[in-house]
């Protein structure tokens, strides 16, 4: 029987400090520049400081990009243009420096973390900096099959949450977090669909190299048979991500929870880590005010878990390619908003 009793997150994880908010909020009354005048940049820099439990806010000094890597079986039906068991290919971009994550990350000075959890090939094909945490070779493929076995299931869970502490324990103080994966958008539609509620149309979409019309309803046949086998698990959230999931998003799941438990903060980059932490509000309803949702990637799965967990992205680019992308364009603008909290000048009192 699993000693993981995910109930546990529930009493673990608590809201950002609301104390320090109000009196973040109280400083931001005093300074120079009017209320109001820097838009959600006031928000956020309130928001670090409830993380934070600090006033004024710290920098953001050590951020870190964490990818999960794997392969799904689903990609096998065609529902992605890129070729079933090819995430390898694109962790190979990442660590040698080609992809737009990866060009983000250097740009920024951002160090990048990738931990393969499924990928679908031998570990001594990938390259060194690629850290191997592997639950199995390729992940199930969701529309006949588990993805995974309950024991992979904790095994990969237990890993994100290792992950996390290892990250907090180092002085990571914000984690922009994102998936090397194909297959991974369809396990994370069938995600979505089943904690919304809703029908595969209205989740699927095309992915990051747009696919046709044919594929994209391969993917959406894709999906809804996932969900004939998603529904009767609803009430467990990990037998959830055993039987639809894959190793990958389940060890995002159990980053997300464990990054809240340590206050570590978190920005979410595309559809994946979204249908990740929509998971993870299922299981413990406060974690999702540890995160923040990166960019409008304009996939109708992540807007469909956003607006679920009252998640207003702070950019609106498009940007559906993975690799943390997205998120990473978000970073500056939350080292600003710490940035001007703790440096903008205080109002003079009037004489």
């Amino acid at each position: 029987m699993s000693s993981l009793n995910l109930d546990d997150f529930t009493d673990l994880i608590e809201r950002p400090d609301g104390g320090m908010r109000r009196d973040a909020e109280e400083r931001r009354a005093r300074f120079a520049v009017p209320p109001g005048g820097l838009g959600r940049l006031d928000e956020l820099g309130e928001w670090l400081s409830a993380a934070q439990g600090a006033v004024p806010v710290r920098p953001v000094a050590r951020p870190r990009v964490v990818l999960f890597a794997g392969d799904h079986g689903v990609a096998g039906l065609g529902v992605s243009k890129r070729a079933a068991g090819t995430a390898a290919e694109l962790v190979r971009e990442a660590v040698e420096g080609g992809s737009p994550g990866a060009v983000l990350a250097r740009r920024l000075g951002v160090g990048v973390r990738i931990v393969d959890l499924s990928l679908d090939c031998e570990p001594d094909e990938l390259p060194e900096a690629v850290e191997n945490r592997r639950v199995r070779r390729g992940s199930g493929r969701i529309d006949t099959e588990d993805a995974l076995t309950p024991e992979e299931a904790e095994q990969a869970f237990r890993t994100g949450m290792a992950v996390a502490d290892e990250e907090a324990d180092s002085g990571t103080d914000l984690v922009v977090l994102g998936d090397l994966s194909v297959g991974g958008t369809t396990a994370a539609a069938t995600l979505v669909a089943a904690l919304c509620g809703t029908d595969a149309s209205v989740v699927t979409g095309r992915g990051g190299d747009p696919i046709d019309d044919l594929a994209w309803m391969r993917k959406c046949a894709a999906v809804r048979d996932a969900l004939r086998r998603a529904r009767p698990v609803l009430g467990d959230q990990l037998q959830l991500l055993a039987a639809v999931g894959g190793a990958d998003l389940a060890a995002a799941t159990g980053f997300l929870l464990q990054c809240a438990v340590r206050r570590t903060p978190v920005i979410l980059d595309g559809v994946v880590s979204a249908a990740c932490a929509l998971v993870g509000q299922r299981v413990a309803f406060r974690a999702p005010d540890w995160w923040l949702a990166g960019q409008n990637s304009g996939e109708p799965a992540q807007a469909k878990a956003l607006d679920r967990m009252a998640m207003e992205p702070m950019l609106d680019q498009g940007v559906k390619v993975g690799g943390a992308a997205g998120a990473l364009l978000a970073l500056p603008l939350v080292q600003a908003a710490a940035a001007l909290a703790a440096e903008l000048p205080e109002a003079e009192a009037p004489r």
